[in-house]
């Protein structure tokens, strides 16, 4: 690369990250990294819950389902009250409610609670979900996924450094204290959000500013569009493969391949940590070349990974796998700006929340189905399953269209 071009380059970012929008950018993806960094602290401390509480695999994956299934369900509210509330007050929220709910599972004396705070602390980051990418739409037009991409791979970072800490912190002192320490980490988030973040980020106007047969059918409307249809069956496909991939990566490692908690630990947070380059990779991708060029190619990655992975014994071959499994973290920064931007921006929040609710809803079974079909011995044979969702998620790119510039209007 000359100096010119380098130049050119820099020029083009401090561009893009002038008047506060790197500012912004900074706020939304600290935010992500801990709400969704924290999250996945629950398959590493997974066996440690299951020893404390007395959990079998198929408990375990319900305790994973309880906390992606209240995710899920959170959803929708989260766009509807980003939509009407602004978006900016909503990451506040969400990483209040956080705040207080991992507290609770910190101290929390019986699995009833674990399971009821879990559920909580789901839906609570459930509200960052939506509003994070209505606000990087509105705030990085013409940039979507790159932004996207940065703030996933801020995301990734939490997942490679908070799941080893806390591993870390749970093989020293104890389990709990891997949750404790989230609880003030999430109201100084909530503080800079408030500080750097606008309270909204779109016009004044929404869709849903009144509940009425006007606005369910506009809404309808919008959602059976073929672009959505098709960007959601993808989205369901591949986020069963995710969650039930995440759910018992560390443990699989554990009770099929031979590792101990501390190198099955590091190796999953390798996975995430390879996320901080494959997502801005992905979403620049998707920014050059549109869904239908860029998406088969990262699926085809994951499906090749999947089946591979069961064939793979011993140390080196595995680190090998978990870099081509990695590209799992990829597709979304190319799934959700699509997604996104497919919405009119009246309806951003509450279409994408919807969509989000759907194929959530969906993807939360995956880790007790996952899981008890690990019990009976099948654990192997699951990834092929895996495998098998993506193929069809391939299958499926073909159908969908370019999006119009009436629909992002």
């Amino acid at each position: 690369m000359s100096r010119l071009q380098r130049f050119e380059r820099v020029s083009r970012i401090r561009s893009v990250l002038a008047e506060g929008r790197g500012k912004i950018l900074f706020a939304v993806a600290t935010g992500w990294c801990f709400s969704i960094g924290v999250r996945l602290t629950y398959p590493v401390l997974l066996p440690f819950l299951r020893e404390a509480y007395g959990l079998d695999l198929t408990t375990a994956g319900f305790l994973l389902t309880a906390l992606w299934l209240a995710y899920a369900l959170g959803q929708l509210p989260g766009g509807i009250l980003a939509d009407r509330l602004g978006e900016g007050n909503i990451l506040v929220a969400s990483s209040l409610v956080s705040a207080i709910a991992v507290g609770v599972v910190a101290v929390a004396d019986s699995a009833a609670l674990v399971y009821l705070a879990t559920a909580c602390f789901g839906f609570g980051t459930a509200l960052y979900g939506v509003a994070r990418f209505t606000i990087l739409s509105d705030v990085f037009p013409n940039n979507a996924g790159t932004a996207v991409g940065v703030t996933m791979a801020a995301g990734e970072v939490g997942n490679a450094a908070l799941p080893l800490a806390a591993g870390a912190i749970a093989t020293t002192l104890a389990w709990q204290f891997g949750f404790g320490i989230a609880a003030p980490v999430f109201l100084l988030v909530a503080g800079l959000l408030w500080a750097v973040v606008p309270g909204r980020t779109s016009g004044e106007g929404s869709a849903v500013d009144s509940l009425s047969l006007e606005t369910v059918r506009y809404v309808a409307v919008q959602l059976r569009r073929r672009e959505i249809v098709v960007v959601t069956a993808i989205q369901i496909l591949t986020y069963c493969v995710w969650q039930a991939f995440t759910g018992f990566y560390p443990t699989y490692l554990i009770e099929v391949k031979g590792f101990s908690e501390g190198v099955a630990t590091a190796l999953f947070s390798a996975f995430f940590a390879l996320g901080i380059v494959v997502q801005p990779t992905t979403g620049r991708l998707y920014d050059e070349f549109g869904i239908r060029r860029s998406l088969p190619i990262v699926l085809g990655v994951m499906a090749v990974a999947l089946v591979a992975l069961p064939l793979l014994e011993g140390f080196w071959p595995i680190v090998a796998g978990t870099v081509l499994l990695s590209s799992i973290l990829g597709y979304g920064t190319i799934t959700l700006p699509y997604m996104t931007a497919a919405f009119p921006t009246d309806m951003q929040g509450t279409g994408v929340g919807f969509l989000r609710s759907t194929y959530m809803t969906i993807g939360a079974a995956s880790p007790v189905l996952f899981g008890a079909f690990a019990e009976r011995g099948f654990f192997d044979e699951g990834y092929v399953v895996l495998a098998a969702f993506v193929v069809c998620a391939i299958a499926l790119v073909r159908w969908l269209p370019a999006l119009s510039a009436a629909a992002t209007d």
